[in-house]
């Protein structure tokens, strides 16, 4: 009855890892689509933004444009790794989110209330893919059929 318990308890853990992961890749695609938007909107139209004056980290915006859409790219070719479970992947995605925080926050003049829903976003998915251990994840080609 104990080893019932343990399979299922293991079980679950395998499946709440699995979930965590595809949660932290469908979110990371959908940061790195918005990530894109917001690129293309700074490169395409520059009056879309607040300007302010005498910011520290004053860039042009159509630069900041081009940084968003080349994150925004690495964050949907990550997250497609992130749903097939590659543990390289899972690395990426937490530094590929955490370089889309540091632009949210260095570009939080010039779109206030987006760069802080992004901001929160990427978070959520540092947790999301930090937070399943590395023996929870949910590699199956190792364990045998017996042991499902």
């Amino acid at each position: 009855m104990t080893a019932t318990h343990t399979r299922q308890a293991d079980s679950t853990k395998q499946e709440v890892a699995s979930g965590l992961t595809v949660v932290g890749g469908v979110l990371l695609m959908i940061v790195g689509v918005l990530d894109i938007c917001r690129g293309i909107m700074a490169i395409a139209e520059d009056d879309i933004f607040v300007t302010t004056p005498d910011y520290v980290f004053e860039f042009d915006l159509t630069g900041w444009g081009w940084i968003h859409v080349a994150l925004g790219a690495l964050a949907v070719l990550i997250s497609l790794g992130l749903v097939r479970a590659a543990t390289w992947a899972r690395i990426a995605g937490v530094a590929i989110a955490a370089l889309v925080i540091i632009a949210n926050f260095l570009s939080l003049p010039y779109y206030p209330i987006w760069s802080v829903v992004m901001i929160a976003m990427s978070a959520f998915i540092i947790w999301a893919l930090c937070v399943v251990r590395r023996d929870e994840s949910f590699d199956t080609h190792r364990r045998s059929p017996g042991d499902r």
